[in-house]
């Protein structure tokens, strides 16, 4: 364990955060965790490690169950990851929940509820005409009436079997369940959020940015050695988080265009332009660490292929920042053509193949839907 984390869980942080955050209404926390226990990928217990890489569960465990709900991140605490992932959207009445996008279609069962068949609209977000559902037009009891689906059934069709079985959970909800979780496995639980359409929200009146500081600092959160990265793809969000607070903040970056809010701006900053050595430099003005496509830092061939990486991770490293790369999935669909099991997409192909040359090339930690994978590849090493 890092000193940083040892002050967190030995520093008189964790007893006073846990008194505030109690039980919810209904106990969704402790029937997540319970729910998580039982299921075959749990480890029951795993030793603390301070070793590198930061194994991130990518919206959860969401390799094993739907995606952003409570029980994707109990599940992943009991694998053994280090932080937790939850995207952030708003609901119409200002609160924080947990979905990937806005557009509620994909993830929840909204287009089976009558009741709000009225709701369906197209709007444009970040620059795209969409059709669905979205979180800004639900308060939080309406969202709390609705359940999560899985979002990709056609790689991961045993995950449709706990359709219709989970809440859309808040900020707070999650938050209680990795500080009830810090509290039966001994060890720091970590929060990763990332600030979704946050140029969108703040059109709406809906910014998220304040409102997430907030809840982080009741809970406890509002330092640098807290056990927390705040991540977005937005850089004018980022720029002015950083401003309001000293948690680590983590820019995310794409294999081509611009972060919307520079679109708007009309600045000419594109992804591209940022991962050179001085887009490095400038970012580590406002950031503690880049979120790359993994694809940034060993590019794939014409075949699918894994070829040599690119000097990424070294002039991220250079530039003082952290690299936190995306997303590592075990099912066929994801992997380099040379890893796959067989043709059937959602088998699970030679991840641990993929996961060693990424983590040669000096990574910091790494998003993944399947923990359970990074942490015993870690503990071998």
């Amino acid at each position: 364990m890092s000193k940083s984390l040892s002050a967190w869980l030995l520093g008189g942080v964790l007893l006073p955060v846990l008194a505030f955050a109690g039980p919810t209404p209904a106990d969704n926390v402790q029937a997540a965790i319970d729910w998580a226990r039982q299921q075959p990928s749990a480890q029951q217990t795993h030793p603390n490690s301070a070793s590198a890489p930061l194994i991130i569960a990518h919206r959860g465990a969401s390799g094993y169950a739907p995606e952003h709900t409570l029980a994707a991140y109990a599940l992943a605490v009991l694998q053994g990851a280090d932080y937790i992932e939850p995207d952030l959207v708003m609901t119409r009445d200002g609160q924080l929940v947990a979905r990937h996008d806005n557009e509620l279609g994909l993830t929840t069962d909204v287009a089976q509820r009558p009741e709000f068949a009225e709701r369906k609209r197209t709007q444009t977000v970040d620059g795209v005409s969409l059709e669905g559902w979205f979180s800004e037009d639900f308060t939080l009891a309406e969202l709390k009436t609705l359940r999560a689906i899985e979002r990709i059934p056609q790689h991961r069709p045993g995950n449709t079997r706990f359709d219709g079985q989970f809440e859309i959970p808040t900020l707070q909800e999650i938050i209680d369940l990795a500080k009830r979780l810090e509290a039966s496995q001994q060890r720091v639980i970590g929060l990763y959020p990332e600030t979704k359409h946050p140029t969108h929200f703040q059109r709406l009146n809906l910014a998220m940015e304040e409102p997430l500081l907030a809840t982080l600092k009741r809970n406890g959160y509002d330092s640098a050695e807290g056990p927390v990265y705040i991540q977005s793809f937005e850089v004018d969000n980022l720029q002015k988080l950083s401003k309001l607070t000293a948690i680590r903040l983590v820019q995310l970056l794409w294999v081509e265009g611009q972060p919307y809010d520079q679109q708007v701006l009309g600045s000419g900053l594109g992804y591209q332009q940022m991962i050179t050595p001085e887009g490095l430099k400038n970012i580590a003005r406002y950031a503690s660490g880049i979120g790359p496509e993994k694809g940034m830092i060993i590019p794939r061939d014409a075949a699918g292929n894994l070829t040599e990486p690119t000097s990424l991770v070294r002039d991220a490293h250079a530039a003082g920042l952290k690299v936190h790369p995306y997303t590592f999935r075990a099912e066929n669909a994801f992997l380099p053509t040379r890893l796959r099991n067989g043709s059937e997409p959602a088998a699970h192909g030679d991840i641990d193949a993929e996961l060693r040359t990424f983590l040669a090339t000096g990574i910091d930690g790494l998003f993944i839907d399947q923990p359970d994978i990074a942490v015993r590849l870690r503990q071998q090493r």
